[in-house]
């Protein structure tokens, strides 16, 4: 459960390093943008990646990166429509069905183990 809120924590650092300026950032130049961008993703790694080391122990590589997946898409679902004001159409929330069941067929079977 650690890892999973270590990459809810932060995925909410990635999206507004990566969506933030889409709302505020209009009159800034480009490298302010990329400058304040990467100082918040360094918040992001800073989480992101003990949040993977604790999960290695647990899950594989590929759960690993599914459970990111899944975490982002929650996140920004929430971002868009919070920050950005986006509506939520329906054809998104099909989209997020199927990434969901991608999820559960990474999970509901046994993996094999890492190979040698």
């Amino acid at each position: 459960m650690s890892t999973v809120l270590l990459l809810f924590c932060s995925n909410v650092f990635m999206t507004f390093a990566w969506y933030g300026h889409l709302k505020y950032g209009h009159d800034w130049p480009l490298w302010k943008a990329i400058v304040v961008s990467w100082a918040i993703a360094l918040l992001e790694y800073c989480l992101a990646v003990p949040a993977n080391r604790l999960g290695f122990s647990h899950f594989s590589g590929f759960q690993l990166k599914i459970i990111q997946e899944v975490v982002t898409l929650v996140v920004f679902t929430g971002f868009a429509v919070l920050f950005l004001k986006e509506k939520l159409a329906w054809n998104y929330l099909v989209a997020f069905v199927l990434i969901g069941l991608a999820a559960f067929f990474a999970f509901a079977f046994k993996a094999p183990g890492p190979a040698l």
